[in-house]
């Protein structure tokens, strides 16, 4: 094993994103650690996931985020921390923050974000505090002085393109979709896993340190007029379009009770309000992904769609 690799420890390992983490921390070659609640050996799908972990070498420590002593012990035996908990847990990362703080010893930490850029959206007060609570701890991890990168990888793929934007279907439709707004705004979707692999070779490059590592793959940054086309294309069929206004899918999201409303809320935010596209990356606080790794592959919105069809 290179000693050069930073040794790895994933918070939050038995979620979605974050067996992708530890999986692709692994396939780097870096010596990876998991903290896991002693709740989570309990649940069986779990279960599951932290055996696969551990067969492929992950080594697992228990620990949570409410218990001070356990993160330190697990954080003095790491270089690099990264936290994928899910969006309703993200407060619960101020007592990481405190014990890498006292720790002292960490070369980078990766807070759970792996959405939109909490500094960028335009929907708060609509948000039931979604983005707030990540930039809340964006500038805890920045005032206690911590290294850090911030992932922005936008949407993952898992996240409405099953359904081609579509929050009432869990498929793609095949006779008629709503397109919200004017269908131009460009919105863009990334697979977990490529999540991880560019968010795993960050570790150990200085080029990313104290930076937002942004996610815009060319072949996964389309409008919805454009996602409409692929898929036709695809199905070799026209299917009949209603355009959904800004007026209407604001009703819409006030109508529908929380959180069924929050699709809607993230749908108003990139396909109206263009949250993930609206800006330039500036090279003094941020860097796109595929500029910075252009040898790591990822799967494109057109081939995920073939597998829809």
């Amino acid at each position: 094993m290179d000693n050069k690799k930073s040794r790895v420890l994933i918070v939050g390992a038995t979620g979605n994103l974050g067996h992708e983490l530890a999986k692709a921390s692994l396939n780097f070659s870096h010596p990876t650690f998991a903290l896991v609640r002693e709740t989570a050996f309990a649940d069986p799908n779990k279960l599951v996931k932290l055996r696969s972990l551990s067969d492929a070498g992950v080594t697992l420590l228990k620990g949570s985020l409410q218990d001070e002593e356990s993160l330190i012990e697990a954080i003095k035996k790491v270089d690099v921390v990264i936290c994928a908990v899910s969006s309703t847990q993200v407060p619960d990362q101020k007592l990481l923050i405190q014990a890498i703080k006292k720790a002292g010893s960490i070369n980078r930490f990766i807070p759970s974000e792996f959405g939109l850029d909490p500094d960028k959206v335009h929907i708060s007060g609509m948000d039931y505090n979604f983005y707030s609570r990540k930039a809340q701890i964006r500038r805890l991890v920045e005032a206690e002085g911590i290294p850090y990168t911030f992932v922005s990888c936008n949407f993952f793929m898992s996240c409405l393109l099953p359904s081609l934007v579509q929050p009432e279907l869990k498929a793609p439709p095949r006779d008629e979709i709503k397109i919200y707004g004017d269908g131009n705004i460009k919105g863009v979707f990334v697979k977990e896993c490529d999540v991880a692999a560019f968010t795993i070779s960050t570790l150990d490059d200085p080029l990313t340190l104290n930076k937002v590592l942004y996610l815009r793959p060319p072949g996964n940054v389309y409008s919805m007029n454009e996602l409409t086309d692929i898929w036709e294309t695809k199905i070799k069929k026209k299917l009949q379009k209603t355009y959904v206004s800004e007026e209407e899918l604001l009703h819409k999201i006030r109508e529908t009770p929380y959180p069924d409303n929050m699709l809607f809320i993230f749908i108003y935010s990139v396909f109206i309000k263009g949250d993930q596209t609206y800006f330039d990356i500036e090279s003094s606080r941020g860097l796109e992904g595929t500029q910075l790794y252009p040898h790591l592959n990822y799967t494109t919105i057109s081939e995920y769609l073939d597998t829809l069809v």
